[in-house]
């Protein structure tokens, strides 16, 4: 059985442990709330730019365009993954069902091309012997619709040319506080029914489009101007599924820690009471020894 200074030297240790993941579940705590804050104020420029897709499909069922799947007749199926992690680990399992999903996707294709979103993925790539992207360094902290806008570039460049014949983004959905859940979605090409609206009445007026240059051209710039958009909401749902998923983490880790104290401060206790009791028996005996050689002393003399 340990003795009182190391279980208290444990005690002191573990709680200074708390003082971090409290700090950590704090910070995470406030990045949090500010990226929720920031995706709510951008998310009605992006489902406007969905709804004008819609029209735009609803008005022209007919057409052919390179970033639909009826115009995407390129023959290699080449498929590109954009994968999404964080910078850092102690987040659960956050990044482990983000690489999962990648790697079993990635190890079902014969032709791919990889792209990574935050260090832990380049990391785990790296030791997997799976090659990706070197020039695609972008963090996962703080996404900006600047950093989304030139991912998407470089994502609609690949598909463009031809090396990409399908684009994939694998992130991960804040549910609840308590629950996230990993998607893999396609980016590219878009296919026209997620673009279906309901049937509209016939009693309903429906506005004219006119289309200047032309159908083709305005999708040469709207799709990607959806693209960027959604690229930017998957990484700030990521950015904030990962605080969200080191704050329960953070939280666990609090807990365990404080019955780890409980159970270290019950048994401190029994110890130290152990050592006064020892301490009391060994007086005790030590004043029976005495007075029985008080007494043999005694006898001597009257003797």
């Amino acid at each position: 059985m340990a003795n009182t200074r190391e279980i208290q030297s444990r005690i002191k240790s573990i709680r200074d442990t708390m003082k971090i993941t409290n700090a950590m579940y704090m910070i995470s705590s406030t990045k949090l709330r500010r990226a929720r804050k920031e995706l709510e104020e951008t998310e009605p420029y992006f489902y406007t730019l969905q709804a004008m897709l819609s029209r735009i499909v609803r008005h022209v069922p007919k057409m052919e365009h390179l970033y639909f799947a009826e115009g995407n007749n390129k023959a290699a199926k080449k498929k590109c993954f954009l994968v999404v992690t964080g910078d850092k680990g102690m987040a659960g399992a956050y990044n482990h069902n983000v690489l999962k999903l990648a790697k079993d996707q990635i190890d079902s294709c014969k032709e791919y091309s990889l792209f990574v979103v935050g260090e832990v993925g380049r990391q785990y790539f790296h030791t997997q012997k799976i090659d990706v992207d070197e020039h695609f360094l972008y963090t996962a902290q703080n996404p900006t619709m600047h950093r989304a806008r030139e991912i998407a570039g470089r994502v609609l460049e690949l598909y463009e040319s031809g090396d990409a014949n399908e684009v994939y983004m694998v992130f991960t959905t804040m549910q609840n506080a308590v629950q996230t859940q990993t998607h893999m979605v396609r980016l590219l090409p878009l296919a026209k029914e997620d673009f279906n609206t309901p049937a509209i009445p016939v009693n309903v007026y429906q506005e004219e489009f006119h289309f200047e240059p032309s159908p083709e051209k305005v999708l040469d710039h709207v799709v990607p101007n959806y693209v960027a958009g959604y690229i930017y909401g998957a990484l700030m749902e990521s950015y904030c599924s990962e605080h969200n998923a080191r704050m329960t983490a953070m939280q666990a880790a609090n807990d365990s820690a404080q019955a780890m104290i409980r159970s270290l401060s019950i048994e401190y206790n029994r110890v130290r009471q152990a050592a006064i009791t020892q301490e009391i028996t060994e007086v005790i005996s030590g004043a029976k020894a005495q007075k029985r050689k008080r007494k043999k002393k005694a006898k001597g003399a009257a003797v």
